[in-house]
């Protein structure tokens, strides 16, 4: 179970100063903890500390860092079943799915410890003309500065972690804002961090109400701005960031296209597309929340997906036999189940699911989805999934770009003139074929276009933007 209470962390240091945030756990509706909230004092606390650290991050050489998240990967394996549980409790996610975060945790901080010790330059031949004899350029990347990181409910551990873990690799100090209904793994990092010897001030993790946090976006003493969110706050913070680099993960309603040549494959296909919609309550920014199938194949698939729909457990995330736990929050679901009845009313139909109670929303599928609703044009952030019918292959790939969302996309198809055309059209931050676009593996660019966001995470990449160009150059002879 959790604990009775959290502090927050202040300069790598625990701090039990209120018990002000409750924390549901969010199938019962009960309170299962108390953790500490930051007022604006402390968060202008942890940012000066986190600007006197700088000197010693810098200095913090690379094997010392590899050292800190090696720690945190050994730390985290002996807390395994205490992390999982906790995001079981606080975020409703089913505890196979909670399992399956902490082992992206871990690897995520695996991948940051290899990362960390070859961040490398480069030499450029400066001689390409008669003025620039005898000169030579030399480029290496520093620290950036103190960064500011607002991190989500829906991957409290890990995408915590797509932050956190390539901080400590950059050598940049950092403060955190966990989101506020599941802020616990986040300390738990924390609790973790403060056992090793980062340079005081090199990590604050601060819950925080939004509108109290103004200072995460607006303090120009961060360098660097990383939001993990929805597009509309994700937005406006840009908009406040000022000076600051900024990088934007938001939200998408991503598509997968079933080719006309599956049809020896659709138990496959439906496993997968059944796991991309549904899994921890459709609350994945990748999650498949639009199918189109080629004609041939959609009765098929439409029957086999459908039983696949029905069958799948819905209850308490602490069962291990539940596929489905709750949203986040009832509020989430009325908004949902708002869209689901306004697509109905314009002549949709649910096919399968479509049960509601409080913050239970059954596993649901729809066809005849109208694309001008909110249910098709935006991001469902919950388990409903459309499904819809192409004829030209082409034509379903322009139905995928008919989105203010780029995130991933899923195709299966066993052309591979296929899987190029829509890796070249495609207006999408990466194309996944043959598997849904809710697949992620933790070192590899993740990021999108439109309104999904700006920039790129996975670990080497987030360093990147952690870090910067500093280019010497030297003049050899004179």
């Amino acid at each position: 179970m959790l604990n009775k209470t959290y502090p927050y962390y202040l300069a790598n240091e625990a701090v039990a100063a209120n018990t002000d945030l409750e924390v549901t756990d969010k199938f019962s509706g009960e309170v299962a903890t108390r953790v500490a909230m930051a007022d604006v004092a402390a968060i202008d606390q942890a940012i000066g500390h986190a600007v006197a650290a700088m000197p010693a991050m810098r200095a913090f050489p690379p094997f010392k860092r590899q050292a800190v998240l090696e720690h945190c990967v050994k730390r985290f394996r002996e807390r395994y079943d205490e992390l999982a549980l906790a995001l079981c409790i606080e975020a409703g996610k089913p505890i196979n799915d909670s399992r399956g975060e902490v082992t992206r945790l871990i690897d995520t901080f695996k991948v940051a410890a290899e990362e960390s010790v070859r961040i490398d330059g480069e030499i450029i031949n400066l001689e390409i003309a008669p003025r620039a004899k005898g000169f030579h350029g030399y480029v290496k990347r520093v620290p950036i500065g103190p960064c500011s990181f607002i991190s989500p409910f829906n991957f409290p551990l890990n995408l915590t972690a797509h932050k956190v873990a390539p901080a400590i690799a950059a050598g940049v100090p950092f403060v955190l804002k966990p989101a506020s209904r599941t802020p616990v793994g986040a300390l738990i990092m924390g609790e973790i961090l403060a056992e090793t010897d980062l340079p005081k001030g090199a990590f604050s993790i601060l819950p925080a109400h939004r509108d109290g946090a103004d200072l995460f976006t607006t303090d120009e003493r961060f360098k660097l701005l990383s939001f993990t969110g929805s597009p509309a706050v994700g937005w406006d913070l840009k908009k406040k960031a000022g000076k600051k680099k900024v990088i934007l993960e938001l939200g998408g309603n991503a598509a997968a296209i079933v080719d006309g040549d599956q049809g020896g494959k659709l138990d496959y296909v439906v496993d997968r597309l059944a796991f991309g919609a549904f899994y921890q309550s459709g609350q994945s920014c990748i999650g498949v929340q639009r199918i189109l199938v080629h004609a041939s194949l959609y009765d098929a698939l439409r029957e086999k997906l459908i039983a696949k729909t029905k069958s799948l457990i819905m209850g308490d995330p602490k069962d291990e036999k539940t596929f489905v736990g709750p949203m986040i929050s009832e509020s989430e679901s009325r908004r949902l189940a708002g869209w689901m009845d306004s697509a109905v009313q314009a002549g949709a139909k649910i096919v399968a699911g479509g049960k509601v109670e409080g913050a239970m929303f059954e596993a649901t599928l729809l066809e005849g989805v109208k694309r001008d609703s909110d249910l098709y044009r935006k991001e469902a952030f919950g388990p409903v999934a459309i499904l819809e019918r192409f004829d030209d292959f082409g034509a379903a790939l322009a139905t995928v770009n008919d989105s203010d969302f780029g995130l991933q996309a899923g195709i299966f198809t066993d052309s591979l003139a296929n899987a190029h055309r829509a890796w070249d059209e495609l207006d999408v931050g990466g194309v996944v074929i043959n598997d849904v676009p809710s697949f992620r593996v933790d070192n590899m660019p993740y990021g999108g276009v439109k309104d999904s966001g700006l920039g790129r995470e996975g670990v080497r990449y987030a360093i990147e933007d952690m870090t910067e160009l500093r280019l010497m150059v030297m003049r050899e002879t004179w």
